[in-house]
């Protein structure tokens, strides 16, 4: 299987655009997918450098209903004619970053005949599934981070039940892509088992002082206890990974805009 950042926060090196999002693109040996698609098009930009065809791809899946991983849907549409918009039932809520900034996607997409709305399980192909594990008890408390859901006019806090999850199984591995893990890395690990996860963890509000250390330390030391191997990128934070790694030495690895990756 190949993964390919299409866009991430920094970049793999200066001929390619970084933004605050994410977009994946993976290979497996049946199918091309691509995961979410940053805040514009210039995760298209990234993927001709690459020499990567989005013409090619068989699916978009969306992640979560936020901008910064699916702004460049429309762009995706006008360059692949065929390939359906996988996307949660709940991604076209009214999102916002506190109560004044809207996070949420393009709400004129909903209507477009090639996205498909999932629930919370749907095999997608041969080895493929998403699920956004709603209903699953979360046995760490997830922090909402000031994000916030419009529901009948008042505010409330995210509960990311737009949130989903793309789950590979190939020559006997089980990879979870996850794009912020909102619902908590420890809680998506503790529900899935993977043996490789790729993903943000959310981290990036977590100070570096002696009470966010206690707390990162922790995660470190919930993460070890899997025989998984990981990926992070765009939301953990770069301060955040960096402390990880030194935990986390080499089952922790950063993925960056324009950089490849060959799992077995």
């Amino acid at each position: 299987m190949n993964i390919y950042a299409l866009m991430e926060n920094t970049p793999y090196s200066q001929k390619f655009a970084a933004e605050h999002g994410l977009s994946l693109y993976i290979e497996t040996g049946r199918h091309k997918i691509l995961f979410d698609t940053g805040q514009r098009g210039a995760f298209a930009d990234n993927a001709s450098i690459l020499g990567i065809d989005l013409e090619n791809a068989d699916m978009l899946v969306l992640s979560h209903g936020h901008y910064d991983h699916g702004g460049g849907i429309r762009r995706f549409l006008e360059i692949n004619d065929h390939a359906p918009v996988y996307l949660s039932v709940n991604a076209f809520g009214a999102y916002y970053h506190g109560v004044k900034k809207y996070i949420g996607i393009d709400p004129s997409l909903e209507e477009n005949d090639r996205v498909v709305k999932v629930e919370d399980f749907l095999e997608i192909g041969e080895g493929l599934m998403l699920c956004s594990c709603n209903g699953k008890e979360c046995s760490c408390p997830v922090d909402d981070a000031g994000l916030t859901e419009k529901r009948d006019g008042i505010f409330l806090p995210d509960l990311f039940l737009h949130e989903q999850y793309l789950v590979i199984q190939e020559h006997g591995k089980k990879t979870v892509i996850s794009g912020c893990s909102h619902k908590g890395i420890l809680n998506i690990m503790e529900w899935l088992h993977p043996d490789v996860l790729v993903g943000g963890f959310h981290f990036m509000g977590q100070e570096i002082s002696e009470e966010g250390n206690a707390a990162l330390d922790y995660a470190a030391e919930v993460l070890l206890g899997y025989e998984t191997e990981y990926y992070t990128c765009h939301c953990t934070g770069e301060a955040q990974y960096r402390y990880l790694k030194e935990k986390m030495g080499d089952k922790l690895h950063y993925l960056a805009s324009g950089q490849k990756i060959m799992l077995d």
